[in-house]
């Protein structure tokens, strides 16, 4: 553990609950927290009994580091707000989890001498117990100045975690590499489900997990080498008959599986293993696919 630091967090999101108990366990005192919904309260209760909630610019003059953990979309008014009010100082360390800003939006609070560092956890969160167990040996993707490299990876060790360090101009790639990866992934997944209840599965998640799981590992391990199935085989008629079906039974799964056949084409062309022939003779059948317009409130939900 590093030496005891006094931390503020303003924002008691899932992430933000979770990382200030990961770091009171570590050993640091939490001075004070911000978080004004039913949701944040109720995460408050559960994670960091007996700690203060304040308003954000007390809980920042109060805090020899600030951990910001809000949307990404407020986290400019917020550091300006607490800017200009005078809540941050020189020597201060202002800390965000933002996993598409780096360090300019810090600007602010750097013209008043504060620290800056962007340190955004690569994962989930619940905002509950269970997630604290999941930040052992995971990767927050971080930046931060020379000067504040040390304790930057102090910080990440006392979280149990990994470093990534990710140059200023590469955070939004970075964060959209995560967003594509997971966040896209949950949609792939829930059609799929939606697809087997349509076939007369009554146990979507049972029957996936298993396929899921080996196509994971196998992907991660060794890449497009791990694709299978119809488009890396070319089976054409398979592919046309999918669609057909799809238009039927589950048509707001329609667009995604057309987007996802053509990416995987792409990717089988360029790796050698799909002849160039057969890949028109698919890409013509995607393009001659049915998308129906979908409005958001015809998606069928288990």
């Amino acid at each position: 553990m590093s030496e005891p630091l006094r931390i503020g967090v303003v924002g008691a999101g899932r992430v933000g609950a979770v990382l200030a108990s990961a770091l009171r366990t570590a050993g640091h005192e939490i001075v004070a927290v911000a978080g004004e919904s039913e949701a944040s309260r109720s995460r408050i209760d559960a994670l960091l009994p007996g700690v203060v909630v304040d308003k954000p610019s007390a809980v920042a003059r109060a805090c020899d580091v600030l951990l910001l953990t809000v949307p990404d979309d407020m986290l400019d008014n917020v550091v300006q707000m607490l800017s200009a009010s005078g809540s941050l100082r020189d020597g201060q360390f202002v800390v965000h989890t933002s996993g598409r800003h780096g360090l300019e939006v810090l600007a602010p609070a750097t013209a008043l001498g504060a620290r800056a560092v962007a340190l955004h956890p690569a994962m989930t969160f619940t905002g509950t117990e269970l997630d604290l167990d999941r930040l052992h040996d995971i990767v927050f993707g971080v930046t931060a100045g020379p000067a504040e490299r040390r304790f930057t990876e102090s910080l990440v060790a006392d979280l149990g975690g990994r470093p990534m360090w990710v140059p200023e101009d590469k955070r939004i790639l970075y964060h959209a590499g995560l967003a594509h990866g997971a966040n896209h992934l949950v949609t792939l997944v829930a059609e799929a489900m939606e697809m087997l209840v349509a076939a007369g599965g009554d146990d979507p998640a049972g029957t996936l997990r298993p396929l899921l799981e080996a196509a994971l590992d196998n992907a991660l391990n060794h890449g497009d080498a791990a694709l299978t199935g119809p488009i890396v085989r070319g089976d054409v008629n398979t592919v046309r008959a999918h669609l057909a079906d799809l238009v039927v039974s589950a048509p707001q799964t329609v667009p995604s599986y057309v987007a996802m056949a053509r990416a995987t084409l792409s990717r089988a062309v360029s790796d050698g293993r799909l002849l160039p022939i057969r890949a028109a003779t698919l890409t013509r059948v995607l393009d001659g696919a049915v998308a129906p317009t979908i409005p958001v409130t015809g998606v069928v939900r288990r």
